[in-house]
């Protein structure tokens, strides 16, 4: 197989376009891809019948608006090339209008109130920025169009219009800071991001008979298996046949569709791998990242598997992240997060650092808020993943140069080396500047920070749109401060200096796993959010809307809209899972040890009749019969509350409750069944355990 071959060959690249579009109409196209504006309707009519006939050449018989609705998934309603039938004939067709606008119902998808359900109209509108592609499925061939979710009255319904608007905001701020370095010739700066995708695999048919697995993507009950990720073997580990055979062809229908995938291998816990690509720009790295997860889910059916990107869908265990690298530069190449040789006197690089250290310190909380999901919850200070406190690693080398900044020195040093290995055999190399910090949840890693807080089966939209956003504010701060100062280059220095002291506390290169920084954390004053439901009023704070309307990234209204939306998405998936551990408890897990503790008191009676010792069984009966008596009143304390928390009339006041309430009456659900489970007879044990989950994929 030829990698070059296949790569990109559904997607309606630049390249395609050079070769399919008249050289008026790809020069229209191409400066408003890069400069903004409008195309007229004459060359989207062009551009429609050229898209129309590529994919048609590649067996597309519908055409659809590919958007990402507040759901955290993707959406698409088909409709076919076929115009009005005449003669008994049809043509294909797609208009201009038809690329640039489609019409779905607005009122069927989460809005949080900005759409009642009586007034149903929105419009998805073409993201020009990011390639059109088509998808093969059990519908056929579907030619996607990436688009943006407005209302009719112009509010954002989905995650990709309000990450356009914050990669502009971005833009207008980074070009005022190059301009004060003397960039004359930039026209714009684009965030770039490359997320890291971790996932589980469990065999199919194992799956479809776990029922917490089916309903709420992780498992509700689960003793540990004998041997978990202890021993780290499975990390970097021999990837095993069927396994292999998935990646691989995961691999060719990601490189399919332009999406960069480089890197595969096990992740730390059984059953538990790693997908990352190359970077992209952030709006076609959200719609790859949102191809990715669900070519990996219909991918692994073909090969008699699923693809769990839940969180945490087994406890006890590592969950799964989504590591978003996260750059800018300009459209001359230049990343403004390079320090250079020497960053000590490489100023624009420092003022960039502390505008990063200023808009991270300030909005540490919004930060927390844009990785906060349900599953994640389970995971985020878990001995796992970074803290729920969010703050900074510079490593040793942009520690050194903050220290002399602080100290008014221009001293500091690359503390870049050799590293000899001791084999005369084994290059010597060239040992990096700074270590990395797994245990930080934003980490500088060269030329790029590293957000690991953001959850595996999430959106990267939501993270991407507040990275852009408080950082355009740090920009704008600065170069309100700088631009017109009669001595740059002292006005400047004096103002990283003092933005770093006020902004020192968000720094932390330790152990961001100790409870040690925990206390250090709460001393500096820094938040430690640990819920989603906790994080969410963020939102709305003064501060937030204040920044997000001044970049024009939302209004409070759009504000106030996604805090029902995601108070309602908490309340309904732990809803869904208190509802499945009911049903998995009263009808497989209790009549189960039921029917064991009959069989044991039968055999405990057997014994006795015949003055045998049935010390040993009648032990073990009163161990079962104790937590079936456990289990049996969690049961029905959860039955009891679970109405009383879904009758609430407040969505927030619901949400809240199930966090207090309902999840901790999970939890004590949960106990007894886990130790029965490691009590009763595997043969009679109505599910498949953690080991046959996780070992025997």
């Amino acid at each position: 197989m030829n990698i070059s071959e296949i790569f990109g060959v559904n997607v309606f690249s630049v390249s395609v376009m050079k070769e399919r579009l008249p050289k008026k109409v790809f020069a229209e196209v191409t400066d408003v891809m890069e400069n903004g504006g409008q195309i007229s309707m004459a060359t989207a009519d062009v551009v429609a019948n050229a898209m129309k006939d590529w994919a048609v050449e590649k067996g597309a018989t519908h055409y659809t608006h590919w958007f990402q609705p507040l759901t955290g998934s993707t959406a698409e309603k088909h409709d076919s090339f076929i115009t009005y039938p005449k003669d008994g004939k049809t043509l294909l067709q797609l208009s201009g209008k038809q690329l640039i606008m489609g019409e779905p119902d607005a009122s069927s998808f989460p809005s949080g109130g900005l759409r009642a359900t009586s007034y149903a109209r929105g419009y998805t509108a073409w993201d020009i920025t990011s390639p059109a592609f088509v998808k093969e499925s059990g519908c056929g061939v579907i030619l996607c169009i990436p688009t943006v979710f407005i209302s009719y009255t112009g509010e954002a319904l989905d995650k990709k219009t309000p990450l356009l608007r914050s990669m502009e905001a971005l833009s207008t701020q980074a070009i005022r800071i190059v301009r004060l370095f003397g960039n004359t010739t930039a026209k714009k700066v684009t965030a770039f991001v490359g997320p890291e995708q971790e996932y589980f695999l469990v065999d199919r048919e194992k799956y479809l008979k776990r029922k917490d697995l089916v309903y709420a993507g992780r498992t509700l009950f689960g003793a540990p298996a004998p041997k978990g990720q202890e021993l780290d073997d499975h990390y970097f580990g021999q990837i095993r046949e069927r396994i292999g055979a998935y990646m691989k062809d995961l691999d060719i229908e990601l490189w399919k569709l332009g999406i960069t995938a480089t890197t595969q291998h096990n992740e730390v816990a059984p059953a538990q791998h790693e997908l990352a690509p190359i970077y992209s720009t952030a709006n076609v790295a959200v719609d790859q990242n949102q191809l990715t997860m669900e070519t990996m889910k219909r991918v692994a059916t073909r090969h008699g598997l699923v693809c769990l990107l839940n969180e945490k869908p087994y406890a006890g265990i590592n969950g799964s992240g989504k590591h978003n690298n996260w750059s800018i530069g300009t459209d001359e190449g230049e990343n403004l997060f390079e320090p250079g040789d020497d960053p000590i006197h490489n100023l624009q690089f420092l003022l960039v650092l502390s505008c990063v250290l200023a808009a991270v310190d300030d909005h540490a909380d919004l930060l927390r808020e844009s990785a906060a999901d349900v599953g994640n919850d389970h995971r985020l200070g878990a001995q796992e993943a970074p803290p729920a406190i969010i703050s900074i690693f510079l490593g040793d080398q942009l520690d050194e140069v903050v220290s002399q900044i602080l100290k008014g020195s221009e001293n500091a040093a690359t503390t870049e080396s050799d590293l000899n290995t001791g084999v005369s055999t084994v290059p010597v190399l060239r040992k990096d500047a700074t270590d990395r910090n797994r245990t930080s949840p934003f980490a500088f890693t060269g030329n790029k920070f590293e957000f690991r807080m953001v959850g595996s089966h999430d959106s990267i939209a939501s993270p991407n749109t507040a990275l852009n956003a408080v950082l355009a504010e740090a920009f704008c701060n600065a170069a309100d401060a700088l631009e017109g100062a009669e001595d740059f280059e002292s006005a400047c220095k004096a103002y990283i200096r003092e933005s770093i002291s006020k902004h020192k506390r968000i720094i932390f290169n330790g152990d961001g796993y100790s409870d040690a920084w925990v206390e250090e954390a709460a001393r500096r004053g820094l938040p430690n959010i640990k819920s989603m439901v906790d994080a969410i009023p963020v939102l709305v704070q003064d501060d937030v809307v204040d920044m997000y309307e001044k970049f024009n990234v939302f209004t409070r209204a759009e504000l106030a809209s996604r805090v029902e939306v995601q108070y309602e998405t908490y309340a309904k998936t732990i809803n869904i899972e208190a509802n499945a551990m009911i049903h998995m408890a009263s009808k497989a897990y209790i009549p189960a040890v039921v029917a064991y503790s009959g069989d044991l008191a039968n055999t405990v009676a057997a014994l006795e009749a015949v003055d045998a010792d049935a010390s040993v069984q009648k032990e073990l009966l009163s161990q079962v019969n104790a937590l079936l008596k456990q289990a049996s009143a969690a049961l029905a304390d959860l039955e009891c509350k679970l109405p009383q928390v879904n009758s609430m009339d407040s969505m927030g006041a619901m949400a809240h409750a199930f966090h207090d309430t309902i999840v901790p009456c999970m939890a004590a659900l949960r106990a007894p069944i886990d130790q029965l489970e490691l009590l009763v007879d595997q043969d009679v044990w109505p599910m498949y355990s953690y080991g046959d989950l996780l070992f025997e994929v």
